[in-house]
């Protein structure tokens, strides 16, 4: 194969295209088992690994790639850089909410109507993002959340990451959510509990039946939550 002589005799040019070939390489990861490097997320499930770079960083982090926040302001003005919340930035203009109050509630996770919004159980959309948390976690004074409070043992059953809209959030899985809807029955509205039992119902052959039944156990008045799933839902 032959070689432009230009661009090759050139150090410079020729630099520059081994980092772009770098980039490139660090862009798609096959399916044989190259590690992710800290800077991108990975999206399995597929034969080629796309890998997305993390779009949404801390002020600190921030400081330590660009400097000082001198840099940072320059950064924004230029529009390379958006401010998308007190302390966070992104490298895109507009960051779903649900996105972004995931990464700034790292250790909380998305629950009830929220969650079953986004599994499909309902249509109907939640005016607030519902997040758990353990009972000893601050108050978060956040008026676009919902906070509920549980057990630090239980927040970390079933709990998962789903892809949305090109970022990772932290929501409990679907087993887990049909426990969560079968514990606050009382305190959902009776036809909306109906709808989501009854779309429950149609993917009961897809849901994990060992998951359910562990995490049946595991959660307070475990007997009446048993009992519930073996009248209702099976």
């Amino acid at each position: 194969m032959k070689y432009n002589k230009q661009v090759s005799d050139n150090p410079m040019q020729s630099s520059m295209i081994c980092i772009g070939l770098l980039k490139c390489l660090l862009t798609v990861v096959m399916w044989n088992g190259i590690i992710c490097t800290d800077l991108c997320k990975t999206y399995k499930n597929a034969d080629v690994y796309i890998k997305a770079v993390i779009l949404l960083k801390t002020r600190s982090e921030c400081l330590k790639e660009y400097g000082s926040d001198y840099f940072i302001n320059r950064m924004v003005a230029e529009g390379k850089l958006f401010r998308v919340d007190k302390g966070i930035f992104s490298e895109k203009e507009h960051v779903p909410e649900l996105a972004l109050l995931s990464y700034k509630y790292p250790k909380a996770i998305i629950t009830l109507d929220t969650a079953f919004y986004l599994y499909g159980f309902t249509d109907e959309v939640p005016d607030v993002c519902t997040m758990a948390t353990k009972r000893e976690a601050a108050p978060i004074s956040d008026k676009r959340v919902k906070q509920i409070f549980m057990p630090e043992e239980l927040l970390g059953q079933g709990r998962t990451t789903m892809e949305y809209k090109g970022y990772d959030i932290q929501i409990f899985d679907r087993e887990r959510m049909l426990i969560e809807l079968v514990r606050y029955k009382s305190k959902l509205p009776f036809n909306y509990y109906k709808e989501i039992l009854g779309n429950y119902r149609r993917i009961l052959p897809q849901l994990n039946t060992e998951k359910i039944r562990n995490y049946a156990v595991a959660v307070p008045k475990s007997d009446k939550v048993i009992r519930t799933l073996r009248t209702e839902v099976y």
